[in-house]
C-alpha cells in the first residue's frame, strides 16, 4: 500500500491526506510553493522537445500555493474512531484497554441531562462501564474519571486519522502537538 503525501497550506498548517497521484497532479499545475521530507516516488511522463523525458517526483509533505485561510480554531468532527484514538482504546472508568469492537462512546454529562455530544464531553468506555455508569454523572454513579476529555488540536488530528504515517510526517505533525497531549503518554 502507498504512502498518502501530507499537504499543507502555505503557512505550514495540514489541509489534507492525499494520494501520490494528487500530489503529482499539484506539481505538474505549478501549485507546490514549497516541500519536505523525503522524496516518495519519481513520476514519468512523456519526452519534451530537447528529447529529455519529463520528471516529476514529490516528497512526503507539500504546501500547496493559494491553499490555506485555516480555521485556527477549527474544531474536528467528532466520530467513534477519532475518540478511540484519541483516548488510545483505554476505558475512562477501569482503565483497561480493549478492541475498538468492545468500546462505545460516553458522555461524561448524560445528553438526557443536558450534556452536548463534544469532545469535552464524551470519553472512551467499555461496554460494561457505559451500562453500569447508565444516564448518571461519573460522581452519581460513584465511577471517576481517569482523565480528561479535551479536544484535539488540527497536527493531533491529522496524526489520529491516518494509521500509515511515516517518519518525516510524524516528525512534522508532532511539532504541532502540545506536550500534554494524551499522543506523549506512555500506554499502560
Amino acid at each position: 500500500m502507498e504512502p498518502l503525501v501530507l499537504t499543507v497550506d502555505m503557512a505550514g498548517l495540514p489541509q489534507a491526506w492525499v494520494e501520490l497521484e494528487e500530489a503529482v497532479t499539484y506539481h505538474a499545475k505549478q501549485l507546490v510553493a514549497w516541500s519536505v521530507g523525503q522524496y516518495v516516488r519519481e513520476f514519468r511522463g512523456g519526452y519534451q522537445r530537447n528529447g529529455e523525458r519529463s520528471r516529476i517526483a514529490t516528497k512526503l509533505i507539500i504546501a500547496i500555493k493559494g491553499s490555506g485561510a485555516a480555521k485556527y480554531g477549527h474544531v474536528p468532527g467528532l466520530t467513534n474512531a477519532l475518540l478511540f484514538a484519541r483516548d488510545r482504546q483505554l476505558c475512562a472508568y477501569c482503565g483497561h484497554r480493549f478492541m475498538v469492537r468492545d468500546l462505545s462512546r460516553d458522555h461524561v454529562m448524560p445528553v438526557s441531562r443536558g450534556g452536548r455530544d463534544a469532545w469535552t464531553n464524551t470519553v472512551t468506555a467499555c461496554r460494561r462501564c457505559n451500562t453500569q455508569k447508565g444516564g448518571r454523572s461519573p460522581d452519581q454513579a460513584g465511577m471517576p474519571l481517569l482523565y480528561v476529555p479535551y479536544v484535539p488540536n488540527r497536527h493531533e488530528h491529522f496524526i489520529l486519522r491516518n494509521r500509515r504515517i511515516l517518519a518525516d510526517q510524524m516528525e512534522y505533525l508532532l511539532a504541532g502537538v502540545p506536550k500534554s497531549s494524551r499522543l506523549y503518554s506512555p500506554l499502560t
